[in-house]
């Protein structure tokens, strides 16, 4: 199977943690979220996979040609943004066969290669994932007859015209054919424009039923809500299931033997924690970080490379790639992005 992420939004919602790292890529139990989906298709019989980028698109070239992510993996870069119907159509040159389509910034326990075998004994020309939601009012629903495929899209619907409770959830199955009913080079939306275009021709559109865990990682308090669920056991994470454990990555971390571990806790690759030190719970502390003598750091995330100086104080925070903490300092309900600037978390 090959396999398309779309990865070109700002992600200006999700400000200020994508002022400097794409949203796709920002980290998720201490690993960017695209490497994590990217080993997940894999898992699911992805060998090859395009990368469509647009915003920080040096970002996501470094970083994948600095690990080896298991796939062939391909680069498309877009001048201008080109909505997620350009996108796609932009990178029809790499795709004779079905493909997959994902946006990088859903995370679901949808198996792909169920869904691929939908697609395929459907014969449609498109499946679209869904997800069901209590209040479908915000969002495009998506209505299907008996057999399962759509009869009409409807966007943000008042709450006595709702119908339906699944909406689209970001995950796609394309036969190349239908690429044709996009326009080349011009910004647009597959959800509002192409699909709807595709319906009114007559393609046959299915929808994809599986999933019981879907979330995008659109707001801060949204991602702050994938941790809590991956802590609560409401969702497995490949190399962190709080299910099984509750103290994750212990072995590739340096804890002082007076120090406390308060699970659940995910510890990052040569983590150190200092001596006296109180981690936990509900803490995610990213690679090569570094908690000090006497640090307390509950209910918080913490990324990759983050010194906090000893006796330091973090609770309910998101402490961003790099950051250092000064000695005693304390850090409650914030989105700490460097020693001068801080954000209210939720």
């Amino acid at each position: 199977m090959k396999a398309l992420f779309l990865a070109g939004g700002k992600g200006t919602r999700l400000r200020p943690l994508t002022d400097k790292v794409p949203k796709p890529m920002v980290p998720v139990m201490g690993e960017p979220l695209l490497k994590r989906s990217i080993e997940k298709a894999k898992t699911h019989g992805v060998r090859e996979v395009v990368l469509s980028t647009c915003y920080r698109a040096d970002y996501f070239a470094n970083y994948f040609r600095s690990i080896n992510p298991g796939v062939k993996l391909r680069f498309i870069t877009e001048e201008s943004p080109l909505g997620t119907g350009g996108a796609i159509k932009n990178a029809q040159p790499f795709f004779d066969s079905p493909f997959l389509v994902f946006n990088a910034d859903i995370v679901s326990d949808i198996d792909y290669r169920k869904m691929w075998e939908f697609h395929k004994e459907k014969k449609a020309d498109v499946t679209i994932a869904v997800t069901y939601v209590e209040d479908p009012t915000a969002y495009g629903v998506i209505e299907f007859d008996d057999e399962g495929f759509v009869r009409t899209f409807k966007e943000k619907p008042k709450p006595h015209e709702v119908t339906s409770h699944y909406i689209n959830a970001g995950i796609y199955i394309f036969e190349p054919h239908v690429l044709e009913a996009i326009p080349a080079g011009l910004p647009v939306s597959v959800e509002r424009e192409t699909f709807p275009r595709l319906l009114a021709e007559g393609k046959r559109i299915a929808i994809y039923r599986g999933s019981r865990y879907w979330i995008d990682l659109g707001t801060p308090e949204k991602y702050i809500g994938i941790h809590q669920d991956i802590f609560a056991g409401r969702f497995a994470m490949p190399g962190a299931d709080f299910r099984r454990e509750q103290l994750v990555g212990l072995r590739k971390a340096k804890v002082d033997k007076t120090a406390v571990l308060r699970g659940p806790v995910y510890l990052g690759a040569n983590v150190r924690v200092g001596a006296g030190a109180v981690v936990g719970p509900n803490v995610v502390i990213g690679a090569n970080s570094v908690i000090g003598e006497k640090c307390i750091v509950e209910n918080s995330i913490l990324w990759e490379n983050v010194d906090l100086e000893g006796n330091c104080r973090v609770s309910g925070s998101i402490i961003t790639a790099g950051c250092s903490v000064p000695y005693g300092r304390k850090v409650t309900g914030r989105i700490y992005t460097d020693t001068v600037q801080e954000h209210t978390a939720v």
